[in-house]
């Protein structure tokens, strides 16, 4: 199975970038990993909030593959401790997919057709974060339900 980061716009801090490079490294040692960025709209002044979600959420689906188990990180998911996350990630893998993108959408969110084609959706926390920060902290997340599963030291229980 191949782990996908979907997400909109670059990351724009360096010290995140380097956190998120940092992790993205390391899981390429468990598991085929990718991060793909859609570059962020333009000339969205004049658009409307659903308007912007709407072409956002075009640009997202055409990365879709047939198969794709996707994942919203979205405020209103289901939340996990990591052991559990490292659970539902193992679950996915011995099911048989092929790949499962996690998605992190704009700053408005997802549009309706992102959520219709989508499986699951999980919070990170019931707090707040920057979509920039969000990258950093799932990338992190995913390779330590990677060392879990590998019962490596990386994760203190």
């Amino acid at each position: 199975m191949k782990i996908v980061l979907l997400m909109i716009g670059k990351t724009d801090e360096k010290y995140l970038q380097t956190g998120i490079d940092k992790y993205v490294s390391r899981l390429k040692h468990y598991i085929p990993f990718e991060l793909t960025v859609i570059p962020d709209l333009k000339k969205t002044k004049n658009l409307s909030t659903d308007q912007q979600k709407k072409l956002e959420g075009e640009l997202i689906i055409q990365n879709f593959q047939p198969g794709d188990h996707i994942t919203l990180l979205d405020e209103k998911g289901k939340e996990f401790s990591s052991v559990k996350f490292s659970n539902y990630i193992e679950k996915k893998s011995i099911s048989g997919l092929k790949r499962i993108v996690f998605v992190i959408g704009g700053p408005y969110g997802f549009s309706n057709e992102v959520y219709e084609k989508s499986n699951d959706k999980i919070a990170l926390s019931q707090m707040t974060f920057s979509h920039q920060m969000v990258r950093l902290i799932i990338t992190e997340q995913i390779y330590r339900a990677m060392t879990i599963l590998r019962n490596e030291p990386y994760h203190h229980i």
